[in-house]
């Protein structure tokens, strides 16, 4: 046998030692993640629920997955084991990131008065005196010549229409 027939067979078999070895990498590594477990640590099962480690034994974990409520787990079970601040985050929301930048930054009123409010305390005018001003223009306004449209049926048009035309498929439409 030359070498060119064993090429194939000695690739194939090189892939699979690497996958195997990757696996193995990745169940190593979940095995120190799953022993670096304590009580209070928050966790990720396999099934999506978070929870709060209480007690940990050799093969089971005691998990706290509500106030006051436990239950066994394996500790094959469970997915990650997360850090306080990312725990914190997706369970509690709370952000710590979020919480140092809102001292930093402004608070937007819900309503535009507290902005106008500053504005009018450096004018000089009151507030009163502005709020007749507006009303004054909107007087003003409603002076102005508005030609009405009237949307409904000419009756010139209705008359003209007779009975015996909508029988034979004239219709009301022009």
């Amino acid at each position: 046998m030359n070498i060119v027939t064993l090429l194939p067979f000695i690739v194939l078999i090189g892939a699979m030692f690497l996958m195997t070895r990757s696996a193995k990498n990745k169940q190593r590594q979940a095995q120190q993640m799953r022993n670096d477990m304590h009580p209070g640590t928050g966790v990720r099962t396999i099934g999506g629920m978070y929870a709060t480690v209480k007690e940990v034994h050799d093969d089971t974990v005691l998990l706290e997955v509500a106030p006051g409520v436990h239950a066994i787990y394996a500790k094959n079970a469970v997915g990650a084991v997360l850090d306080d601040a990312e725990y914190n985050r997706i369970v509690h929301g709370i952000d710590p990131d979020e919480d140092a930048d809102a001292a930093d930054t402004p608070v937007v009123p819900d309503d535009a008065s507290s902005l106008t409010e500053a504005a009018d305390a450096g004018d000089g005018d009151s507030s009163a005196d502005k709020a007749d001003a507006a009303d004054e223009a909107d007087e003003e306004a409603g002076k102005t010549d508005v030609k009405k449209i009237d949307l409904g049926k000419d009756d010139a048009a209705a008359a003209s229409t007779s009975e015996d035309e909508k029988r034979d498929g004239g219709t009301d439409a022009k």
